[in-house]
């Protein structure tokens, strides 16, 4: 019988043993965190709840209305009501230490064995084609280093992230990163009800000169952070700063609980499959331009490359060829969702470049055709089409957007100052940013001797 291990314990990781399990191949899950919590805004769409079956009780808030803030500070409301979504459309807001462990666990209750440990080296036999050695530290009985054992399968999942050791044991080589950095604040019962079913995104080149930064509901608190591609990493602390300034009206009264830092793929790596290696989630390269959305990709690829190993393997009765893989998943996922990540890229190239750009992008997000046709597309994960009406309203609203937004892009910020804890906002992004570059040294080195940063990276 077929013999699996899925690196990383993630929602693709999970969701790509769950498959396995259901159909009766041996499955074995690592990770090193079990009560790891990923910087991340923590938000899925409507369509992943009933595709994954997942239960209310995971979900924090059920976000109903948007609020899109310009670099000019232009504020755009974005209400699912107006849209025609009956009540039960939202979008959901987790946490990712509670939706991972639930996705883990319902793996581990169908027959996945779960490893609490960190992957250490993988032997990939001749040419990388199996079968494949683990070596790792079992960290489940307890103590700072480990149990080292080894574990022989036919067939690995890499499902370990940006730093995956997975595609480094198969060369699968290089992508460019983006630098997620996220705070968590608790805030005064008044404030929190203000974001009862509201989530901010604002854009500008002092809160990210590649992306967005956000102020997402959760819980007890709200997520607030934000992201930039690796080459600016050394400006992290002052976007940061540059979110809670132009937040601070909501969040001067607030306690940062938490603090995260992580690194997140831009782009595909090069090779997603080699021999019986295959590399789902961000450790394939499955986070979208534009929106940076990663949870529902990861868990859809790693659901996807496990049905197609249960379809290819007669349900773990064979072992599959590298061809078979490829000719399978990778096939199935790029027919299905390359044109997604295609136009996504070309959105953020048109819409990110600059300020005025991003004036043009939240003039247009006004537009109720627009709104409709992005909420269907993110709810739904469906490919709407417009009428030929639509389409040339939307060109010549795109231009009219432009031209103005040369006119409102601010030449200066003047946020008004925030009231919360700058000293220490500054202090924690500081080593938030260490600790990127230690677990990103790390992994350049390949081995587990290190620090106690890479610890907490662990295998996802």
């Amino acid at each position: 019988m077929l013999r699996v291990a899925v690196i990383g314990g993630g929602p693709s990781g999970s969701c790509a043993a769950e498959i396995l399990a259901k159909a009766g191949i041996e499955t074995w899950l690592f990770e090193r965190k079990l009560d790891n919590a990923k910087p991340c805004g923590g938000a899925i769409p409507l369509c992943m709840v009933e595709e994954f079956d997942l239960p209310d009780e995971i979900i924090d808030r059920k976000v109903r209305n948007m609020k899109m803030i310009s670099p000019s500070n232009r504020e755009v409301d974005i209400k699912l009501d107006p849209l025609g979504y009956d009540e039960n459309a939202y979008i959901g807001m987790c946490r990712r230490e509670v939706f991972d462990a639930f996705l883990r666990n319902r793996a581990a209750d169908l027959g996945t064995t779960l490893i609490n440990g960190l992957v250490q080296k993988i032997d990939t036999g001749t040419d990388r084609q199996g079968p494949y050695t683990i070596h790792y530290a079992d960290y489940s009985g307890g103590g700072p280093t480990g149990e080292q054992k080894t574990l022989a399968v036919d067939l690995i999942i890499g499902a370990d992230g940006a730093n995956s050791r997975v595609a480094k044991a198969m060369d699968a080589g290089d992508y460019n990163v983006a630098i997620a950095f996220q705070e968590r604040i608790k805030l005064p019962a008044e404030e929190m009800t203000y974001y009862e079913d509201l989530a901010e995104m604002y854009v500008g080149t002092d809160v990210s000169p590649d992306f967005y930064a956000w102020v997402f509901p959760k819980y007890d608190h709200v997520a607030v952070g934000t992201g930039t591609m690796q080459q600016n990493q050394s400006l992290i602390k002052g976007l940061q700063r540059g979110i809670r300034e132009r937040a601070n009206k909501r969040l001067f009264q607030g306690e940062v609980i938490k603090v995260e830092a992580h690194p997140i793929p831009e782009h595909p790596r090069p090779r997603r499959v080699v021999g019986r290696m295959a590399l789902v989630g961000d450790a394939a390269g499955y986070v979208t331009k534009s929106s940076g959305e990663g949870i529902y990709f990861a868990a859809k690829s790693g659901r996807m490359c496990a049905e197609a190993i249960v379809e290819i393997s007669n349900n773990g009765a064979s072992i599959p060829t590298e061809k078979q893989i490829k000719s399978t998943y990778l096939k199935r996922w790029d027919r299905k969702y390359g044109a997604t990540y295609a136009v996504l890229d070309i959105l953020q190239r048109i819409f990110y470049r600059n300020d005025a750009a991003r004036e043009a992008f939240v003039e247009m997000c006004d537009d109720k055709d627009v709104q409709k046709l992005t909420f269907d597309s993110y709810l739904y994960k469906r490919v709407v089409m417009m009428n030929p009406w639509q389409q040339i309203k939307l060109t010549l609203r795109t231009l009219g957007s432009l031209i103005r937004g040369e006119a409102l892009a601010p030449s200066v910020y003047n946020p008004v100052p925030s009231a919360v804890g700058r000293s220490d906002g500054d202090f924690l992004a500081e080593e938030a940013a260490q600790q990127i570059k230690a677990q990103a040294g790390e992994s350049k080195e390949g081995n587990s001797k290190g620090s106690e940063s890479k610890e907490k990276a662990g295998v996802s």
